[in-house]
């Protein structure tokens, strides 16, 4: 395939990308969004292995079938609720390839003029660096997701010094990479450097902010890609890994305003615990009152509206589709029911959305939390289920609450509350919530799918 046909085709391929991006804004066009970027990666894979410049036509067979085979193979086999730390581990792979073209583009470099040898080994160095983060980062991300390391905070003495330490030697070492023209032993030092860089950066970020960095990271993913395909020369991957990086950064600052913290203040190390405080902390702070599920489900039949707002605790029960379930009965009869999103809710941003898209509830009433905070003073009851940190009021009403300013969803404010939830305990923050001692609150204790059900046959 001459470079003229390659060139066109990559030029296809970005814009599909383009559509894809704009198809996943919307849950009613997720879908097709999906499939602008299936085929959009369709045509750059075969226009870049048909291209003249490629070679080694049988390897490249041999690495995605057996790409493709565990692609397929986990795609099958994951959860929902699993899905955030797969993501986090698809980035670390991309970091990895970043760190590995990086290499192989020293030692090899192909035919770079004379008077980009320079701009070829900073991007090289640039390239490995963004590379490494990206991968030992999003190792650790994976590692607090799914619970093999702790959600908490690693608080090294001088952490911040620490990371600034590591820019700064990092940079120095740039400069003699490129003054010794291309010093392996400076860039293997960074590289060193940029993995312990990475995991430190990641480990001191508190649980509570795992969504945060789970899209941070998939910025990082896409300025890795961005850089390899500088490396390579490549074009679309260029396009494509800036595609990925700027949307990445801008999911990460619309989630950051929606908890009313800064970027740095997250990098920092933020808030967070590995939510395992007793149930003796928070029951200091008044008494609860327990709900059985019969006497949920009279309520709701006496309800005239009804507001739903789900929580990874949802999802790990996977209760969703026992609550469609109770939401087509209660409409079938009268009653209006919306379900309200928090940015924040789950462990990725749209999680609950694409939950609740799976168990077939209407687009239409799931609501954001800016489109629904201002109707639960309207609302007779209010089923909060599997979620804890989005819902606390302590945010709005507590100055020093460690989450004192995120915005959350103002469920207090509806005549009546049910939380439901296994145990007293704290929720992923490790911030108590007030809510559960409300005098309109009451606490439906169990498994949720399991209470759900419960319900749902009471109706």
């Amino acid at each position: 395939m001459s470079q003229g046909m390659v060139t066109a085709a990559y030029i296809v391929a970005a814009i599909l990308f383009i559509l894809s991006l704009a198809g996943l804004s919307k849950q009613e066009s997720a879908k097709n969004g999906v499939y602008f970027g299936m085929a959009g990666m369709a045509i750059a894979l075969v226009a870049t292995i048909f291209s003249d410049a490629a070679s080694g036509f049988g390897w490249i067979v041999i690495a995605m079938a057996a790409g493709a085979a565990i692609g397929i193979y986990k795609a099958r086999k994951v959860e929902m609720t699993q899905m955030p730390e797969l993501i986090a581990l698809l980035h670390s792979f991309v970091g990895l390839a970043a760190v590995l073209v990086g290499y192989n583009s020293l030692f090899e470099p192909g035919d770079v003029a004379a008077d980009m040898h320079t701009i070829h080994l900073v991007e090289v160095f640039l390239g490995v660096f963004i590379g490494a983060v990206t991968f030992t980062g999003s190792i650790v991300a994976f590692g607090k997701l799914n619970g093999k390391i702790s959600s908490k905070p690693l608080a090294l003495p001088h952490k911040h010094k620490l990371n600034l330490a590591a820019l700064v030697v990092s940079l120095l070492l740039l400069f003699w990479f490129v003054v010794a023209d291309g010093a392996t032993f400076a860039l293997l030092l960074m590289t060193l450097i940029a993995l312990a860089f990475g995991w430190h950066l990641v480990a001191a970020i508190g649980g509570a902010d795992m969504p945060v960095v789970v899209s941070m990271l998939n910025s990082y993913s896409g300025w890795a890609a961005a850089a390899a395909g500088f490396m390579l020369g490549n074009d679309l991957l260029i396009v494509t890994g800036a595609l990925v990086g700027s949307s990445g950064a801008i999911l990460s600052y619309i989630m950051c305003r929606a908890m009313n913290r800064s970027f740095i203040s997250v990098i920092a190390g933020g808030f967070g615990s590995d939510g395992s405080s007793s149930a003796s902390t928070e029951e200091e702070s008044g008494e609860y009152r327990e709900i059985m599920p019969a006497d949920v489900a009279d309520m709701l039949k006496n309800a005239s509206s009804v507001i739903i707002t789900p929580g990874y605790g949802m999802a790990v029960a996977h209760a969703q589709n026992a609550v469609a379930e109770i939401t087509d009965i209660l409409r079938q009869q009268g009653v209006n029911v919306r379900f309200g999103i928090h940015p924040v809710a789950g462990r990725l941003p749209g999680h609950m959305n694409v939950l609740l898209a799976e168990a077939k509830v209407p687009y239409d009433i799931v609501l954001e939390m800016d489109e629904i905070n201002d109707d639960f003073a309207d609302t007779d009851v209010v089923l909060v289920i599997g979620a804890n940190d989005t819902v606390n009021p302590a945010a709005a009403t507590d100055p020093n609450s460690p989450i004192a300013g995120m915005p959350v969803l103002h469920v207090w404010e509806a005549q009546n509350v049910i939380v439901f939830k296994r145990s007293m305990n704290a929720g992923y923050a490790g911030v108590p919530n007030p809510l559960f001692f409300n005098e309109n609150s009451q606490m439906c204790f169990g498994d949720a799918k399991a209470t759900v059900e419960a319900i749902l046959k009471a109706l």
